[in-house]
């Protein structure tokens, strides 16, 4: 995650100037030797690169990468703001869930913290009046949402530079600040994501466990969530965010049906993919619901079809 050190370093080189480590230094009031850990972490994250000059002399400057970018359009929006003060890591993993107004309670259990720490994190926001209370929930006004795609940059980026570090062809499907969703490219790297101890498949991959194997083109898919046990619930929601396709919502429906997976239970746990809507269509079939008209967000299979598919995997 961005601490504040790097922040600060960032903000010095965001309307695109270089400078020295020293300069840095006096700007930024850390330390010379601080400044070179803080940059050689930047620079391996691909945040900052720099060149030589004379006496090898470092001279460093801000890339273009997606996190630099959302600061730097979060600057020139709001740039009234003094961001190194409000922002620290803790902040910058509550405003994730700030795009609506949630409860402090629910960050926190989704964050893993207790509902002060979520209110410490908050502190900076409500002093500067940034944050629309509904009630007992919080969410950041209208006029903030630089500043949700920043975390959002942020905590991409977070999950990014973790599971590259074993995989290097993954790319990430979805995330939270304590979750991810991946997926791989090569053999090498599904190997080496299956020996990690904090990754587990998931999606169609997973479906084997629970006695339902299909044949599955490409790499699987594997889920980041080391402090959490992963759930058939998860698993459907995982295949669903994948791929919305016909195949797919079929042998979700299929999973569903042989786990006896209930609805309230599923649609709690969706929510948090933005797929309630969709979870809700797949259990208008599986109360025998079939509609010619299709008017669903996405594509259910016939009653005939579906049948068909539970005869061939044997579920009753």
């Amino acid at each position: 995650m961005l601490t504040k050190a790097g922040l600060a370093v960032l903000d010095a080189l965001s309307a695109g100037r270089t400078a020295t480590p020293s300069e840095l230094a006096g700007e930024t009031e850390y330390s010379q030797p601080h400044l070179y850990e803080i940059l050689d972490e930047l620079q391996s994250e691909g945040l900052v690169t720099e060149t030589r000059e004379s006496h090898n002399q470092r001279r460093v400057r801000a890339t273009d990468h997606p996190v630099v970018e959302a600061y730097r359009d979060l600057r020139s929006k709001l740039g009234h703001v003094d961001w190194i003060e409000v922002l620290s890591p803790a902040t910058l993993r509550v405003c994730w869930y700030l795009d609506e107004p949630r409860r402090a309670s629910e960050i926190a259990e989704r964050l893993g913290i207790t509902r002060q720490g979520v209110h410490n994190a908050l502190s900076p926001l409500k002093h500067r009046a940034m944050l629309s209370p509904s009630g007992p929930e919080y969410a950041l006004s209208e006029d903030l949402s630089p500043l949700l795609e920043f975390a959002r940059a942020v905590v991409r980026h977070d999950h990014r530079s973790r599971v590259r570090e074993i995989a290097p062809s993954a790319t990430v499907e979805w995330c939270d600040p304590k979750r991810a969703l991946v997926r791989v490219q090569t053999p090498d790297d599904t190997t080496a994501l299956q020996s990690a101890t904090e990754w587990q498949l998931t999606g169609l991959a997973k479906f084997q466990e629970y006695g339902l194997q299909f044949f599955l083109v490409g790499e699987p898919a594997f889920w980041y969530a080391p402090e959490e046990e992963l759930t058939p619930a998860d698993v459907v929601c995982h295949t669903l965010v994948l791929d919305s396709g016909s195949r797919r919502v079929s042998y979700s429906m299929l999973l569903i049906e042989k786990l006896d997976i209930d609805q309230e239970t599923l649609t709690e746990t969706a929510r948090w993919y933005d797929l309630e809507t969709t979870v809700t269509a797949l259990y208008r079939p599986l109360r025998g619901e079939f509609d010619a008209s299709n008017n669903f967000p996405v594509f259910l299979p016939s009653e005939s079809e579906f049948m068909a598919l539970k005869e061939q995997y044997e579920v009753s």
